[in-house]
């Protein structure tokens, strides 16, 4: 990373004791030496799958526009990280029906929304900014909102790209939870050039 991106201004309760920055250097690393603290915790394992995905999908291209407009491009990176950060929490738990009335299942807010995430992220090099559930989670059955930001690279289609994030991200909840999808909301809210850049909504 360059200086210009720089997650280590991010400092996180949230992962288990580890921060934003050191989970970067981890990746960095190649993973080795294993960490078995970070390995362990569901939390930075969100946070590792989300940056492994921002490097993969557009990173390269969000460090050469940083270069021209270092200070737009700070703030929205630093934004997204902070996203992250927060998403990786656990949050709530959302109830999974079993069988047998005696077994008790649930699955945390935050894999369902490192889940959304996940779903989102490369949709046309897109990348999620924030991911909201809108809602009561923890009672099954409760109509369920779920509204992301995101951001795009210059000349893509926004509205087939909110189209195509909004089913792809569907169609995981519908797979892997029981959650009572009542919309999914996607805003374009930026848009990345090296020589322009322009705020636009897609809802």
């Amino acid at each position: 990373m360059t200086d210009s991106l720089d997650p280590g201004a991010l400092d996180s309760e949230d992962l288990d004791g580890h921060s934003i920055d050191e989970l970067s250097d981890y990746l960095d690393s190649g993973r080795s030496p294993r960490n078995p603290d970070i390995e362990n915790s569901p939390g930075c394992q969100i946070a590792l799958a989300a940056l492994t995905r921002l490097r993969a999908t557009t990173w390269a291209m969000l460090e050469a526009e940083a270069e021209s407009d270092p200070e737009r491009d700070n703030v929205w990176i630093t934004r997204v990280l902070d996203n992250i950060k927060r998403e990786a929490r656990a949050g709530r738990d959302i109830p999974i029906s079993h069988p047998d009335p005696t077994v008790e299942l649930t699955v945390t807010e935050g894999s369902v929304r490192g889940l959304i995430r996940a779903a989102g992220d490369g949709t046309g090099g897109a990348i999620i900014g924030k991911c909201v559930l809108d809602g009561d989670v923890t009672v099954p059955g409760e109509p369920i909102e779920v509204n992301v930001t995101a951001s795009v690279a210059w000349g893509e289609n926004l509205q087939a790209i909110a189209a195509l994030m909004r089913a792809r991200i569907l169609d995981d909840l519908r797979l892997h939870t029981e959650l009572n999808i009542l919309s999914v909301n996607v805003m374009i809210q930026d848009i990345h050039t090296r020589h322009s850049a322009t705020t636009k909504d897609v809802q």
